[in-house]
């Protein structure tokens, strides 16, 4: 986002704090956890960003920390190894998918911030091996609840899968034979989830069941949609322009939009579930802001 997204952040501070308030209301001790979800290039960063710094302040003094499911991207040798063992499923060639996240190492953050301990918060490099990523040394780990800081309180978890929701056999099969059938009748299918075989969007699927041990700590989601799920594809080419510009290295243009394309048919599956909602019998538990184009607000819901 931008200096656009000004109304969405007060959207969402305004959010995060009645959510907060009936959290300890209800003699909850334990720290605040938030879900961000979007597609690439939609302003997760930049939100949450802000919305930390926001929290932080005077006003409100609630120490908040903020992690993205992009820094539990397996390091570059796993990563390597489980595009070898499955080289025959093209979703998983490169980092992004469900199976590509270290769900222990996540599930083990997640478990010391609850327990309000010292907790080591890793960081993933986008940019190392000519864009295919890898995690950063413990040493480039930030720190929180150390001795002498102020306990976090709000815990926000960001990421483009944040809260996706695995699908039964059938309503996998019906969406993946739809887009097929799509995808042979003339130019009008935009998606790529129809060019991918049933056995590869099933690893997926099998993959992001796994997910669930987050998705189930999360206190509340809010939910970044794009009017056009297409967005993606040019957002995310401004945002590795950027990269490039400001560390020198990355991405090509056409590697984006491959990197994309791997992307893509979890947006295809996932959405319309997440659009529903996140949570079962959790009135109040998901916000949803529509954004378009411009990254401007539009609905909400």
């Amino acid at each position: 986002m931008s200096n656009d997204s000004k109304d969405a952040l007060q959207i969402c501070v305004a959010y995060v704090l009645e959510r907060l308030r009936h959290h300890e209301e209800n003699l909850n001790d334990a720290p605040f956890f938030l879900g961000v979800n979007g597609v690439q290039g939609i302003g997760k960063s930049y939100l949450v960003a802000s919305l930390a710094h926001e929290l932080e302040q005077a006003a409100h003094d609630v120490r908040t920390v903020v992690l993205s499911i992009d820094d539990f991207y397996l390091a570059h040798e796993d990563q390597m190894q489980l595009a070898a063992d499955h080289s025959h499923n093209p979703l998983v060639q490169h980092r992004g998918q469900p199976s590509t996240h270290d769900l222990s190492l996540a599930l083990s953050v997640l478990a010391s911030l609850r327990a309000k301990q010292e907790t080591s918060i890793p960081s993933y490099d986008k940019s190392a091996f000519d864009g295919k990523g890898d995690r950063k040394p413990q040493t480039q780990w930030t720190h929180v609840n150390q001795n002498g800081q102020q306990p976090v309180r709000v815990v926000v978890l960001e990421g483009w899968c944040v809260g996706f929701r695995a699908l039964d056999a059938t309503q996998l099969t019906t969406l993946w034979t739809d887009a097929v059938k799509q995808s042979t009748q003339g130019n009008s299918y935009r998606g790529r989830l129809g060019h991918n075989r049933l056995e590869n969007v099933h690893f997926i699927n099998e993959a992001l069941k796994g997910y669930d041990s987050l998705t189930d700590q999360l206190d509340a989601l809010i939910h970044l949609d794009a009017e056009d799920l297409q967005f993606v594809y040019e957002w995310r080419l401004e945002q590795e322009d950027q990269l490039r510009r400001e560390r020198g290295s990355g991405m090509t243009n056409a590697a984006v939009m491959n990197f994309i394309d791997g992307y893509y048919p979890s947006y295809e599956l996932f959405t319309l579930s997440l659009r529903s909602g996140a949570f079962e019998n959790r009135d109040g538990a998901q916000l949803r802001l529509v954004v378009g184009k411009d990254r401007r607000v539009k609905e909400v819901m």
